[in-house]
């Protein structure tokens, strides 16, 4: 079995103390493939050499590259901020664009002393949409996918793709948590959709089990989203200490479980699912 984890963040501090550790697992659960997503211009140079470090010392694994400026970070982006994303795709074969989208939830639900949003300007939405719209200019001047986060805000993320220009490959909604009526649209504008082994809490499970049953399974992937989106405890196969702050780290390797989770949820056999969900990783992101 072989597996392809569509959206992390592996260049991430929390996973650096533990970074070949991860990567042996990785290989030994049998994944083949990643996209580790970059989210703001100060750690694109790291994702970048994180995947081309893993090139020449795990070639088992092949880590893509992928450069965005994410919602959180779009209050904080340069005036040359658009230049340096054309430098970083021109000068990385292979790299897609992401993480990018919209995010209401920093907006209206966030508390005002939330840690992960410290010393970000948090833009408004129509800012957000700006700096989400130029960047899929991008990725459909170049057919490069694009990896698209969104909380809190799908009704202006759909409208937003209608409008704008999309890569004709398609583009990938991580992490989808959006509803059910909302799949076909999505759908029909080129969306994959990648599902993350989070879901799987009871809590979050009675409503995504219909959305991901009715999605497309041409249309699938798989995620962890590490090291953040850890999956519940009883689903953990591999583990990390928490970080400093007593915060769980998500281990990469969980990428298994998560496809098992998914499985059971589909009612499939999990090998199948891994190869559909590797084909469809194949699709959107070129062959590894």
């Amino acid at each position: 079995m072989q597996l392809a984890d569509a959206h992390c963040h592996y260049h991430d501090e929390w996973l650096l103390p533990h970074r070949e550790r991860v990567l042996r697992d990785l290989a030994a659960v049998g994944a083949v493939a990643a996209v580790v997503n970059g989210t703001n211009e100060a750690d694109w140079a790291d994702v970048k050499q994180l995947c081309a470090d893993a090139a020449s010392t795990h070639r088992s694994v092949r880590l893509l590259p992928s450069f965005g400026v994410h919602p959180w970070h779009a209050g904080n982006r340069s005036e040359n901020w658009e230049r340096a994303l054309l430098e970083a795709l021109d000068t990385t074969p292979g790299a897609s664009i992401g993480e990018i989208g919209l995010d209401r939830w920093m907006l209206d639900r966030a508390k005002p002393d939330d840690p992960r949003l410290h010393g970000l300007r948090r833009a408004p939405l129509d800012e957000q949409i700006a700096v989400f719209r130029r960047q899929l200019e991008f990725a459909a001047a170049r057919n490069l996918p694009a990896t698209i986060h969104c909380l809190d805000a799908w009704g202006a993320l759909l409208e937003t793709l209608q409008s704008s220009a999309r890569p004709a490959r398609g583009f990938l909604l991580h992490a989808y948590a959006g509803s059910l009526e909302l799949v076909k649209p999505f759908t029909d504008l080129g969306a994959y959709f990648s599902f993350n082994g989070y879901f799987l809490d009871p809590r979050r499970a009675a409503r995504l089990q219909p959305v991901f049953q009715a999605i497309p399974r041409d249309r699938l992937l798989l995620e962890t989203d590490a090291p953040a989106m850890p999956v519940p405890k009883e689903w953990a196969t591999h583990k990390l200490p928490r970080e400093a702050g007593g915060s769980i780290v998500n281990h990469p390797a969980n990428l298994d479980a998560t496809c098992t989770g998914l499985a059971a949820w589909l009612g499939v056999d999990r090998d199948e699912l891994a190869a559909q969900t590797l084909e469809n990783f194949h699709t959107l992101f070129g062959a590894v």
